[in-house]
């Protein structure tokens, strides 16, 4: 229906069962924007905090679900002057509205999909893959030769930053709550791989470092592992937070290890940031990383997606990622 769109919604805080696709205003593009006709999104963990209440979206984004979404460009907003024209076919980072059929997105937070990539595969890069883009040059400062220790790292997080890991010539490691999951993770070059569940992560970085350490940690976990993680920090070391899944609350002398270490611990997050910074980062990273997405080259960037829902199925989607079932991204087939 004209002016018209369908998108993932919910009326009060709680469960995946509060999740429906409801008929709502399509967006009109804002000075500067570009409506993007969406083909497909993907989940993060910000929509699950979001959907249980926990974690509104930034001041002027859009309430509906959905961080990243891939699609083509349906309509140019007032004084977009650049490289987009109707038809393109985007992908885009955002701070809200990816869940839908349309989406209105500042023109700087658009990238190509690359050629011969699904719209499926481009969905699961934006969000995860600037994330991790973002966590490791930056807020850590990766440098060539240095080990980084990657929490999670079957997530669409993870597994982007183990691949940006080798594309900068750092050592990536990884804990993970499955076998499965490990043996993911070294699939795509992680150099070990720890099961947080029944092992002694610390010591087992430890010993594949030569009592060296992790020089960056990739933190979404928190207070859990807080002290594993500074056992196995490297001196000088930078331990840097984009989530808090095992709770954010620290009982313990955190301080006093951290101050003998040396130790940095950064804090990050990416939907709030400016839209300069954003745009910034789009282009460094369109530069800099995204033309490895294309076959045949020395190194190759894969994007993983674990399972694809229907929108109408969004309610199983964020089940199955509150369940930790996912190896990569759980991406949204958007109706056209």
């Amino acid at each position: 229906m004209e002016g018209k769109m369908l998108a993932a919604f919910f009326d009060t805080p709680g469960g995946p069962e509060k999740l429906y696709v409801k008929e709502l205003p399509r967006p009109i593009p804002k000075e500067g924007e570009v409506l993007v006709q969406v083909h497909a999104s993907a989940l993060n963990r910000a929509d699950l905090l979001q959907r249980k209440g926990m974690y509104a979206p930034p001041p002027g984004a859009s309430q509906i679900l959905g961080l990243e979404a891939a699609g083509t460009v349906a309509a140019l907003g007032p004084g977009v002057d650049c490289q987009w024209k109707v038809g393109d076919r985007v992908m885009a980072l955002l701070g809200g509205g990816g869940n839908a059929q349309y989406v209105a997105v500042p023109a700087y937070q658009l990238m190509p999909i690359p050629n011969g990539m699904s719209d499926t595969d481009a969905a699961s890069i934006p969000e995860a893959w600037l994330t991790a883009f973002q966590l490791l040059h930056f807020v850590g400062n990766v440098h060539k030769g240095e080990t980084v220790l990657i929490h999670a790292g079957a997530s669409g997080v993870g597994t982007a930053a183990i691949q940006l890991c080798r594309l900068a010539g750092a050592v990536p490691m990884v804990t993970a709550g499955s076998s499965d999951k490990i043996e993911k993770a070294k699939e795509l070059g992680a150099a070990a791989g720890f099961n947080y569940k029944d092992e002694d992560f610390g010591k087992k970085c430890l010993e594949a470092t030569k009592n060296v350490g992790a020089d960056i940690i990739l933190d979404c976990v928190g207070a859990t592992h807080w002290e594993k993680n500074l056992a196995c920090l490297n001196t000088d070391g930078r331990w840097v937070i984009y989530g808090l899944m095992g709770s954010g609350e620290i009982h313990g002398d955190i301080l006093t290890k951290l101050l003998w270490k040396r130790g940095s611990i950064i804090g990050s997050l990416l939907r709030s940031r400016s839209g300069s910074y954003k745009a910034e980062l789009v282009k460094a990273f369109t530069e800099q990383a995204l033309p490895y997405f294309a076959r045949g080259g020395p190194i190759h960037l894969l994007p993983i997606v674990d399972s694809v829902y229907p929108l109408q199925n969004i309610a199983d989607a964020h089940q199955h990622m509150e369940d930790n079932k996912n190896m990569g991204k759980i991406v949204l087939e958007i109706p056209v």
